[in-house]
């Protein structure tokens, strides 16, 4: 294992641990905790002589999709779980192999799980070539775990529509040609289906922060749980 291999197993490893502590023991106002992004409505009301407003924040819609192995999954079944989007197409000659070999370090990061923390999702953006059989060819370069790691297809006009209003791609990346979405970020949405951010997964530094984020997220609603009851649900162990 050369030293850059090496260098990232520490930081994968280092990370979560790290993010685990800041907010233990600083609390949640002294990190930046990973921003909402889009809402869809905000409203304000009176209470105790106070005004009070309240934002409903977008929550992605359930979308259905067939994986690599051929089953038919929506993100509903993933219920509870911490998401990580990409979007690729399995005949990409560079930034979709690239983005795959990221994913899977990111993946990587979290390979003592019990699948129940977060789920990967790499959507084909080519459904009309993207079989299944093609997308276990594809998945197989990457992956033994297909289990916290989909890839999957789908009706094409659906799966644009849900990049483009659900996940809201083209706000996050500009550049983004909606009539072939292809874009080099992840998106990570929280255990409400509801964007936190996005990340490039070409640069390292992003990567590592997607890394950083995701416990984060974990700890979010419950500052009490201990160190112990942290690592059985980021590890899976007792």
């Amino acid at each position: 294992m050369n030293k850059r291999a090496i260098l990232g197993l520490m930081v994968a490893i280092i990370l979560p641990f790290t993010g685990y502590y800041i907010v233990k023991y600083y609390g949640e106002s002294a990190v930046h905790m990973p921003h909402r992004y889009f809402f869809d409505s905000v409203t304000t009301v009176q209470k105790d002589g106070k005004l009070i407003t309240d934002t409903m924040w977008h929550k992605v819609s359930n979308m259905h999709f067939t994986n690599q192995l051929g089953k038919a999954v929506s993100l509903d079944d993933l219920k509870g779980k911490i998401l990580v989007f990409d979007f690729f197409f399995s005949r990409c000659p560079s930034v979709c192999p690239n983005m795959a070999r990221a994913m899977k370090r990111l993946q990587n990061s979290f390979v003592n799980s019990n699948d129940s923390i977060v789920q990967f999702i790499s959507v084909s953006i080519d459904p009309e070539h993207d079989s299944v059989p093609q997308l276990r060819k594809f998945a197989n370069r990457y992956t033994s775990n297909h289990d916290s790691w989909w890839f999957v297809t789908g009706n094409k006009k659906e799966i644009y529509d849900f990049v483009l209003h659900e996940i809201k791609a083209s706000v996050a990346d500009v550049n983004v040609d909606t009539a072939f979405i292809h874009t080099e970020n992840f998106f990570l949405l929280d255990k409400n289906r509801i964007v936190r951010g996005w990340y490039n997964g070409l640069d390292t530094l992003q990567q590592a922060k997607l890394v950083r984020d995701i416990p984060l997220l974990l700890l979010e609603k419950d500052k009490k749980r201990t160190f112990k009851e942290f690592l059985k649900e980021l590890f899976g162990r007792s």
